[in-house]
């Protein structure tokens, strides 16, 4: 009981004391105080909206929780101030010149849209944001915006907000106006012509509705966006006739604005509906306009700024299709306060997202990922065996594969026998396993290990037609035949690179009696690869590396492509007078077939080599575990070490851990890539449940297709 008394006295005397808070901030409102001291009142208001616990009005109903706190805290200041019309009327004041004396050019417009025409200045931008907060003395209402609402909740319990504390909100901004805004009209009137019913936030409306439709304009007539419509006529495209178009709107409003005799006038009157309408359509074509830009970028390559510039339109004409909309509501219906407060609801929303680094990173990436892994997708299919001639040509391919690398492993012995500076070993060793792999790619041989990092993306490529049937199964299909064709080029890489290993070893030991490698080194390469050490970690690790070489493939095909290269190269001057026209078109056309391989292979390569010294540099060993190089040198060392070795432990532990090498290797740079796909194309969990279902139930229905494919088996 007595700790019951407690609490409850604890709450009351908390009450109190945050009702003395607020009571003091409203005593001290000053519309004739500067700007900053203003401002600062208004946040002080706003924190106290904010704040958690109770307040005297609330107490009585414990058990009620609101949705949203602020809400009551807020209905307790307007109680507050309809019993001390003082209060009301400095405070009335005191928000009203806030208002009058702020830009809301810039919270109509540009929140949510950086002010950099390209995506690095606008990350800059937003990492510089979130380091430095505005001040207080700014004239900026979107700076003032960021300062009074920042948390993430503020846009939905602004949207909830009641529509009596709507009323009561729009009273206390319009407290005393209705005179001074009749006297300064009736001044002003002589001079500028200003309609008379327009109000302060209709005449900034219509501001803003003719900045953004500037912005747009002038971005869509921009070379970068110009040069890839396919309307080639300039005073044909929708952004050159957006300026226009709001010049109509104004002419149309004051008109009918002078000719207003009552409320319904303007429902009457069409031209102001007529040129709204227009407007929209006009926005409608500026849509399909981008939609153009985009599908040339899918089929001449991506470019971040121009995705940005592109994203930054489609963002600034939904802004206007929003301004125009409750600009619109408050021409017809007068001050719609539901209207007005559903779009500061939104320009809240929009200002806090423009400060979040993450949502422009994710919304500028996700076109150039879907780009990169389409290219990289072109490439997959070439890596999944559907039928049996494929299969038998992919193990032939990974046969060879095979049979390059045994002359890699033992370059690698020789190169780390020589006991050079960590940094020259390690570029030695990569310039061995990038020419390796060049050899490879211009005899159409194939590494295992390369190929999930390819084909996840036409994996996910498929998704697209899961919606139907036959795109279901088709779907279900590429899965078992992309698992099939793993196997079998696992299975090639290391039925050739075994033997041959082994028996060049054993051919050196027998015609020259001497170990290409020592004992020591033999044993400490059987005990560097055991499952019970850092290697599956190392494999891992590893795993990365190949995803991140087809990554950089992907990029290098989209610059490729992007620029044009292939044309370039095609018309260049000097390759017609040394080669001729055919020869320099031939010469282009290899780059273009070639450069997503060569590229893909050399950075792996290197990549394999150096990055195991850079960061045993920095002090985190990292040495590389790949599938196919450890089983050859696991074969060197058993021919050095002979026959007993297949009683020792250590023998079984380094198969276990190559084991593991080929499970790490396959499924890291499978999933790495496989989710950047799904990233550029997102799918439903119900659809993911319903691909799972396939997968098992055609599994079960022909178990021996994981292993084999069927005689008419096809993509």
């Amino acid at each position: 009981m007595f700790k019951s008394i407690a609490k409850l006295w604890r709450k009351w005397h908390a009450a109190l004391r945050t009702g003395r808070q607020i009571d003091g901030l409203l005593a001290h409102a000053d519309p004739r105080a500067e700007l900053a001291s203003r401002n600062e009142w208004l946040i002080e208001v706003s924190h106290w909206l904010h704040r958690e616990g109770s307040i005297a009005s609330d107490t009585a109903q414990p058990d009620h929780a609101p949705k949203y706190p602020p809400h009551v805290r807020l209905r307790y200041l307007l109680q507050l101030l309809d019993r001390n019309p003082e209060w009301k009327e400095r405070v009335a004041l005191t928000l009203q010149s806030i208002v009058r004396d702020s830009d809301a050019m810039t919270l109509l417009c540009d929140s949510g849209m950086p002010a950099h025409s390209g995506f690095i200045g606008a990350l800059f931008e937003r990492l510089q944001d979130s380091l430095i907060p505005p001040a207080p003395n700014t004239r900026d209402l979107s700076a003032l915006f960021t300062l009074v609402f920042p948390s993430a909740d503020d846009a939905q319990w602004v949207a909830a907000l009641p529509r009596e504390l709507l009323v009561k909100l729009g009273e206390l901004f319009a407290y005393r106006e209705a005179e001074q805004t009749r006297d300064d009209t009736a001044t002003a009137a002589p001079k500028t012509g200003a309609p008379k019913s327009q109000s302060r936030l209709s005449l900034e409306l219509l501001a803003a509705l003719h900045n953004l439709a500037g912005q747009i304009a002038s971005t869509g007539l921009s070379k970068a966006i110009r040069t890839r419509l396919t309307e080639q006529r300039l005073d044909a495209l929708p952004f050159y006739k957006l300026p226009r178009a709001m010049l109509a709107i104004e002419t149309a409003s004051e008109n009918e604005t002078q000719d207003e005799t009552d409320l319904h006038a303007l429902r009457k009157d069409q031209p102001l509906l007529q040129e709204v309408n227009y407007l929209r359509a006009l926005l409608d074509e500026c849509h399909r306009s981008m939609r153009d830009v985009h599908t040339h970028l899918n089929d001449n390559g991506v470019s971040v700024d121009i995705v940005y510039q592109l994203e930054r339109m489609r963002a600034r004409i939904r802004r206007t299709e929003r301004l125009l909309e409750a600009w619109l509501a408050i021409r017809l219906q007068g001050e719609s306060i539901e209207a007005i407060a559903s779009l500061f609801a939104d320009l809240i929303a929009a200002n806090r997202a423009s400060h979040s680094v993450g949502n422009l990173i994710r919304s500028n990436f996700s076109l150039l990922a879907r780009k990169v892994v389409d290219r990289s997708a072109e490439d997959g299919e070439h890596y999944v065996a559907y039928d049996r001639k494929e299969y038998f040509h992919m193990l032939w391919m990974a046969a060879g594969g095979g049979l390059i690398t045994a002359g890699t492993v033992y370059i690698k012995f020789f190169i780390t026998s020589a006991h050079l500076h960590p940094m020259i070993e390690g570029l030695f060793a990569g310039i061995n396993y990038a020419l390796s792999f060049l050899l490879m790619h211009f005899l159409h041989f194939t590494l295992a290990t390369k190929q999930p990092a390819m084909t996840a993306p036409m994996l996910a490529q498929k998704l697209e037609g899961i919606g139907s049937p036959h795109g279901m199964d088709e779907f279900v299909r590429s899965v078992v035949a992309l698992v099939r064709t793993q196997a079998a080029a696992i299975l090639g890489n290391l039925v050739l690179v075994f033997p041959v290993c082994l028996a060049i070893q054993l051919g050196a030991h027998y015609l020259f009696g001497a170990n290409l490698i020592t004992p020591e080194k033999a044993h400490k390469t059987l005990h560097s690869f055991s499952l019970l050490g850092a290697t599956p970690v190392y494999a891992a690790i590893t795993g990365v590396l190949l995803w991140s070489s087809s990554l950089l493939a992907g990029w290098a095909d989209n610059w490729f492509v992007l620029h044009r290269v292939r044309d370039v190269l095609s018309y260049n001057r000097r390759l017609r007078f040394v080669f001729g026209e055919r020869g320099a078109s031939r010469y282009a056309n290899f780059w273009r077939r070639n450069i997503s391989g060569i590229v893909g292979n050399l950075s792996l390569g290197l990549m394999l080599g150096l990055v195991p010294s850079i960061l045993t540099a920095f002090a985190l060993p990292f040495e590389v575990r790949h599938v196919t190089l450890s089983t050859g040198a696991i074969a060197v060392s058993l021919g050095v070490l002979g026959t007993a070795t297949l009683d020792a432990g250590e023998l079984w532990w380094a198969v276990a851990g190559t084991a593991s090498m080929a499970v790490l290797n396959v499924a890291v740079s499978f999933t790495m890539a496989f989710q950047m796909a799904l990233r550029a194309r997102p799918i439903q969990r119900r659809a993911r449940r319903e691909i799972n279902r396939a997968i098992w139930r055609y599994i079960l229905t022909n178990p021996f297709r994981l292993f084999f494919p069927g005689k008419t088996e096809s993509a």
